[in-house]
């Protein structure tokens, strides 16, 4: 038997063109929020997807280098607040370019912030963290979920967009 070792090759990915490729998928905005010595704290982001129905959890995808970051531990809630095409405003507030004298409205779940008026709550207590590069997938267990009618708001290849009427 021979002992030969296997070489694996190793693609150089550019960074700028994964984003400008990822991007191409066409997604909705939420604002992920949570509570810290007594302050909301909340950031905008489109890596949010249910993972199971049985038991109900969610996941978001949250760069190492966020403030949002450091603020979760298992143990701990976050809600997630799927934003409306009127509430554009909120997703670049949340982004890192806040609107001065912006006061955004909050409701209150399981003592969770989430942006009054979005299209649909959930508010999730975090069961499991897993490294994944430079970012951390937080799964969550749902403890509530709220909707109502409304159109999204879409994010596409770095802009916001609304959907065609159905």
């Amino acid at each position: 038997m021979s002992n030969q070792s296997a070489t694996v090759a190793v693609n150089i990915i550019d960074q700028r063109l994964f984003r400008t490729t990822m991007g191409c998928f066409a997604t909705g905005v939420t604002v992920i929020t949570t509570t810290h010595d007594g302050h909301v704290h909340g950031m905008t982001a489109n890596a949010f997807l249910s993972v199971s129905l049985d038991p109900p959890l969610v996941l978001v995808s949250i760069g190492r280098s966020a403030k949002m970051h450091s603020l979760l531990a298992p143990g701990g809630r976050y809600g997630v607040s799927k934003l409306s095409e009127e509430q554009e405003h909120l997703s670049r507030h949340f982004s890192g370019k806040p609107i001065t004298d912006l006061q955004p409205q909050f409701v209150w779940h399981n003592e969770t912030p989430l942006i009054a008026d979005a299209l649909a709550h959930v508010v999730a207590r975090v069961v499991d963290a897993h490294p994944a590069g430079d970012h951390t997938l937080f799964i969550g267990l749902v403890e509530h979920l709220a909707y109502r009618d409304g159109r999204p708001l879409l994010y596409y290849r770095g802009r916001y967009g609304r959907m065609a009427a159905l």
